[in-house]
């Protein structure tokens, strides 16, 4: 008895009820065109800083997913550095942010390129330019072996583990990966953003490498979701919305992968999610035009180098409350240096002291 969707008679043809889903994809395609003539109707500068935002977010989160946590000024510093963007002070980046960064970026920007066995090869290198995963050795840019067992995603303590899912014997592995790709490459055919949701579904169930797979998925249906709005731009991340929603995102794909070939259910998810990542585009457009708003009322305001990367850091999110001693140590100077600026500012109307006082004094960005 087949437990797994890829030991049904006549995988890998998928059934797809069209009929069930033409509301949800009409709704999903409208709003589609909609966010991307906005995004048009903005100029060059804005849509270089929506794109670089939500490309930070698309790399931030498709790892946070796996549970690896990425520092978020590395990744929009080479994100930028790589977009030839000034965005004032650029933190290095080391290899790994490095490499995650060119895989979505190759991703996107070249999305009209085949996808081909070499490519995703190359991705997976730059996933792992160590040739570790953790503390493990794995077989970079290859497809995995068994000598080590099935590949199984796992959860729950030693002895008492869960398996969610097994994936394709080794052996299988080329002759799986031919037929995935001779399908994504096809012209026509499936609307591009069903396509988008079938391909990440049908790659992350081959599971072709020893790890990455989930991130590479992502990276997929990104690629094809370019493609559907012929533009490498990306101003919306379909992965923050898939961390948002992680629990539902496992459990659907656990269910199709151990379900028939009918996989309806697992498209109407996936354009509920892509919907959903569309709303939270409309916030980060907003901080975009607040951003721009921000700088055009202070145009005439001669700001220092440590201010302007200090504003430029209230401006792109700072985590936490901003005193005189962070203001110092960021900008690596003394603290009355620091409280210098902070007032200089304050003065300008740029920042204003938040109501607690004392010992505890922080400051805002007054919008």
């Amino acid at each position: 008895m087949a437990i797994y969707i890829y030991d049904r008679p006549g995988w890998p043809g998928f059934r797809i009820d069209h009929a069930a889903l033409a509301e949800r994809l009409g709704a999903v395609r409208h709003v589609q065109g909609k966010l991307l003539g906005r995004m048009e109707s903005l100029g060059f500068a804005l849509r270089e800083e929506a794109n670089l935002r939500s490309l930070t977010e698309e790399i931030l989160k498709s790892n946070e997913i796996e549970g690896e946590a990425l520092d978020r000024e590395q990744v929009r510093s080479s994100i930028a550095r790589r977009l030839g963007m000034d965005i004032g002070a650029l933190k290095p980046a080391d290899r790994h942010v490095d490499g995650v960064v060119e895989m979505m970026l190759d991703a996107t920007r070249h999305h009209a390129r085949p996808l081909t066995k070499a490519r995703l090869s190359g991705w997976h290198a730059l996933l792992f330019p160590t040739g570790y995963s953790g503390m493990s050795r794995i077989a970079v840019g290859a497809w995995r072996t068994d000598a080590s067992g099935p590949m199984q995603v796992i959860s729950g303590p030693i002895g008492r583990e869960h398996v969610h899912y097994q994936a394709p014997d080794a052996a299988r592995i080329d002759a799986e990966m031919q037929a995935f790709l001779a399908w994504f490459n096809e012209p026509g055919g499936t609307d591009p953003v069903l396509k988008a949701g079938i391909a990440h579904l049908w790659f992350v169930t081959i599971h072709p490498f020893d790890d990455g797979n989930g991130r590479i998925a992502r990276a997929i249906a990104d690629l094809q979701l370019a493609r559907s709005e012929n533009s490498a731009q990306r101003f919306y991340s379909m992965s923050a919305q898939i961390r948002e929603e992680r629990k539902d995102y496992y459990d659907r794909l656990e269910a199709t992968q151990r379900g028939d070939l009918d996989i309806t259910p697992w498209l109407d998810w996936f354009l509920g999610c892509l919907g959903r990542a569309f709303t939270g585009a409309e916030t980060m457009l907003e901080a975009v035009l607040a951003k721009a708003r921000f700088w055009e009322r202070h145009a005439a305001t001669l700001l220092n180098d440590r201010q302007r990367m200090m504003v430029l850091k209230l401006l792109d999110g700072f985590e936490g409350k901003l005193t005189t001693t962070k203001w110092a140590k960021i900008a690596h100077c003394s603290p009355d240096t620091a409280l210098r600026d902070i007032d200089d500012l304050i003065q300008a109307g740029i920042l204003v002291r938040d109501a607690a006082g004392g010992r505890s004094t922080s400051y805002s960005l007054c919008y």
